[in-house]
C-alpha cells in the first residue's frame, strides 16, 4: 500500500488566486488533508459566471481539497477559527499584510491555541520588518519592483513582464516548501513555527544570470535584448525561425557549437574566426544568429529537433498552449491528465512535479463545491452540532 509522504498532516488553507492555491495543491498532492477555508461568497478565483477566465485556473490549482465557508470578520467565525487550529497541523495564507492580525487570528493568537501549529504567510514582500513591509503585491508589481520587467524585452524597447505569473507559483513553492521544513523541524522539537515567505524574497534568485552580467560590467544595467543572451556573453542564444514556427538553441561550450555545425551540415563554421571561440560569436552575434537562422528557417520544429538531439545540441521547439496541453512527454509522466469540466468540457489538468520512486501522484479530485464541508468540519474539529450551525448560517458566519 502506497503512503504519501505528508499522510497525517491536516491543513486549513486560507489561499486567494495562485500563490496560496498552489501550495495547498501541492500539499493535497503530497497526501496532506487540505481543507479550503472561503468567504461566504468564494476566494477571489472561483469563478462567479459559468465561463468566467478564472474556472479552468481554479479547477487547475484546487483539486483534491475540502472547502468550507467561514466569515473571519465576525466575532464567531474568529472563535470557531480559535477551536478548529487546536486539531490541526498548519495554517497557511497569502491576504496582504496584516490581514489575519487584524481580526485577531493571526500567528501568535492562534499558535496560542497550538503550541505545534505551523502558520505561514505568503505576502509581496514579507512580515519582517522593512520599508515595503504594508506594500499590496501581485504577480505583476513583483516582476518590476524585482528587477525581472527591466531586462525582459526588446533592445530600445520598454520593460515587460513574463505572461506566465512566475513570481505567484514560486512563492507558493517557497511557501510549500517553508511548511514542509517547518514539519520536519517540528518532528524533531515538538513546536510549531511562523514561516515568512517574501514573493520579492523568491523571485530575486532568478536574476543570477542578469546580476552576473551586472558586476561584470561595473555594475551597469545590461540592456535588453530580446531572446538574447542577458550579458550578450553567448552566441547562439536565442530563437531561430523555423517552417512552422520557431525554435530554440543555446550553446554554452565550445563543443556544443562544433556539433551544431555539423548538425547543421557546416562543419567549416566552427573554423571560421568569426565564430571559432564564444567570444568571436558574442562579438558577431547578428552574423552567427543569421547563419543558425538560415539553416532553420528551411526546417520544421520537428525536423530541426530531431537532428539536434541526435548531435547533442540544446534545442527546444518554441510550443504553443495547443501543444502543451497534448504535450506526448508530459502526458507519459503522468503530469497532465485530460478530465471532463462541467463548462469547458474535457481540460488538461495537472498533477504535482515532486515525485517519489514507488509512490504514485493520488487521484485528482474535481475541485470542492464552495463551503460543501462545513457542517462535516466544524463537527469534526470544533464540535459544532445542528443546533449551533443553524445559529452560525443565520447569523451568516458560515
Amino acid at each position: 500500500m502506497q503512503t504519501q509522504p505528508l499522510a497525517g498532516v491536516t491543513v486549513l488553507d486560507f489561499g486567494q488566486v495562485y500563490n496560496g492555491p498552489y501550495c495547498g495543491f501541492l500539499l493535497a498532492q503530497a497526501g496532506a488533508r487540505v481543507i479550503k477555508v472561503e468567504s461566504l461568497i468564494g476566494e477571489t478565483l472561483r469563478a462567479r459566471g459559468e465561463k468566467a477566465s478564472s474556472t479552468f485556473p481554479f479547477s487547475f490549482l484546487n483539486t483534491n481539497k475540502q472547502s468550507i465557508t467561514l466569515n473571519i470578520k465576525s466575532a464567531d467565525g474568529q472563535a470557531l477559527l480559535k477551536r478548529m487550529v487546536r486539531d490541526v497541523d498548519v495554517v497557511f495564507e497569502n491576504f496582504a499584510p496584516g490581514t489575519m492580525d487584524k481580526y485577531g487570528i493571526g500567528a501568535e493568537a492562534l499558535r496560542a491555541e497550538n503550541p505545534r501549529l505551523i502558520y505561514a504567510s505568503s505576502t509581496g514582500y514579507g512580515n519582517a520588518p522593512g520599508p515595503y513591509r504594508d506594500y499590496l503585491g501581485m504577480d505583476i508589481t513583483l516582476q518590476a519592483m524585482a528587477g525581472v520587467m527591466s531586462i525582459t524585452g526588446e533592445e530600445g524597447g520598454p520593460p515587460l513582464k513574463t505572461a506566465a505569473a512566475f513570481a505567484d507559483f514560486i512563492a507558493g513553492t517557497h511557501l510549500y516548501a517553508g511548511i514542509v521544513s517547518a514539519l520536519f523541524a517540528r518532528a524533531q522539537s515538538g513546536e510549531g513555527a511562523t514561516v515568512d515567505i517574501s514573493m520579492q524574497d523568491c523571485v530575486l534568485p532568478t536574476l543570477a544570470t542578469a546580476l552576473g552580467s551586472y558586476y561584470v560590467a561595473d555594475q551597469q544595467q545590461p540592456q535588453r535584448g530580446g531572446n538574447r543572451h542577458p550579458g550578450r556573453a553567448l552566441a547562439p542564444y536565442n530563437v531561430y525561425s523555423a517552417a512552422d514556427g520557431h525554435v530554440a538553441i543555446i550553446c554554452i561550450r565550445e563543443g556544443h557549437w562544433r556539433k551544431l555545425s555539423e548538425a547543421m551540415g557546416n562543419p567549416s563554421a566552427a573554423e571560421d574566426p568569426r565564430f571559432a571561440t564564444m567570444a568571436d560569436r558574442a562579438a558577431n552575434m547578428d552574423a552567427t544568429d543569421a547563419l543558425v537562422n538560415s539553416w532553420t528557417s528551411e526546417r520544421t520544429r520537428a525536423e530541426i529537433t530531431e537532428i539536434m538531439q541526435h548531435h547533442g545540441v540544446i534545442c527546444a521547439p518554441v510550443n504553443d498552449l495547443n501543444d502543451v496541453v497534448n504535450d506526448p512527454h508530459l502526458a507519459a509522466r503522468g503530469t497532465i491528465e485530460k478530465r471532463p469540466h462541467p463548462t469547458l468540457g474535457e481540460i488538461a489538468q495537472i498533477h504535482t512535479p515532486l515525485r517519489y520512486r514507488d509512490i504514485d501522484p493520488p487521484a485528482l479530485t474535481d475541485p470542492p463545491k464552495l463551503g460543501a464541508a462545513t457542517a462535516d468540519i466544524l463537527a469534526e474539529f470544533a464540535g459544532v452540532d445542528d443546533a449551533e450551525l443553524k445559529r452560525l448560517r443565520d447569523n451568516g458566519v458560515v
